[in-house]
């Protein structure tokens, strides 16, 4: 395994084991809208990557790491893992501070930006992928997973529900870095791909038409 990779579950992992017996500490360094605005308290931004809500948030975002983090090592070399990561992570909170700054008491943890950065720049890389989901007895090609994934991130962003806690806005703000660079750094893979790309990112394009006509999430 990389060692870069190794670094960031292993300090991921500690600032995330800190925060489930340390409220303050949590506190401190979660994503929260208020304090980001008012305080300017931008290292929020990137520190909320290291948190998580409990046991099962981490190991999920982990073992989703680990699994994809090779394909883009692979591609993109340890610089580019770098950048894609905590640039999904940064792009992605910076996405929800825009989309929630009317809601000050906004709050968001976890990985799951720069998570979702990696997967879709592995995604990118190879549309036909093969990525499996629970319940489903088969892997699905990438770029269906990812049409699947973005149609109901915008869906929920545009019609919140009470009872989710999910961050699409953070998935989503990752997902675009992971996918930017993909296609930025390897034009010729996006030619061959163009196509898949377009399908999946559908959902893309139409909440970015909706953020240009202001329409209120």
């Amino acid at each position: 395994m990389d060692i870069q990779l190794v670094v960031i579950m292993v300090a991921t992992a500690l600032m995330s084991f800190k925060g489930f017996n340390d409220p303050a500490f949590f506190s401190k360094y979660m994503f929260q809208v208020a304090p980001i605005k008012r305080n300017r308290e931008y290292l929020r931004l990137l520190s909320s990557g290291f948190l998580h809500a409990d046991l099962m948030h981490l190991l999920f975002n982990m073992f989703t790491l680990y699994f994809f983090a090779p394909i883009v090592l692979a591609f993109f070399g340890q610089i580019g893992f770098f950048v894609i990561y905590f640039g999904a992570i940064l792009a992605g909170n910076l996405f929800s501070l825009y989309i929630y700054r009317d809601k000050p008491m906004y709050s968001a943890i976890g990985a799951s930006g720069g998570v979702s950065g990696v997967l879709f720049a592995a995604i990118a890389m190879n549309p036909f992928l093969g990525i499996g989901i629970l319940f489903i007895p088969i892997p699905i090609p990438g770029y269906i997973f990812g049409l699947i994934y973005f149609g109901y991130s915008v869906y929920m962003m545009l019609n919140p529900k009470e009872w989710d806690r999910l961050g699409h806005a953070a998935h989503l703000g990752g997902a675009a870095v992971g996918l930017l660079v993909a296609l930025l750094f390897f034009p010729a893979n996006t030619a061959e791909h163009f196509l898949q790309l377009l399908i999946m990112s559908l959902p893309l394009l139409y909440l970015a038409f909706q953020l240009m006509i202001k329409k209120k999430i």
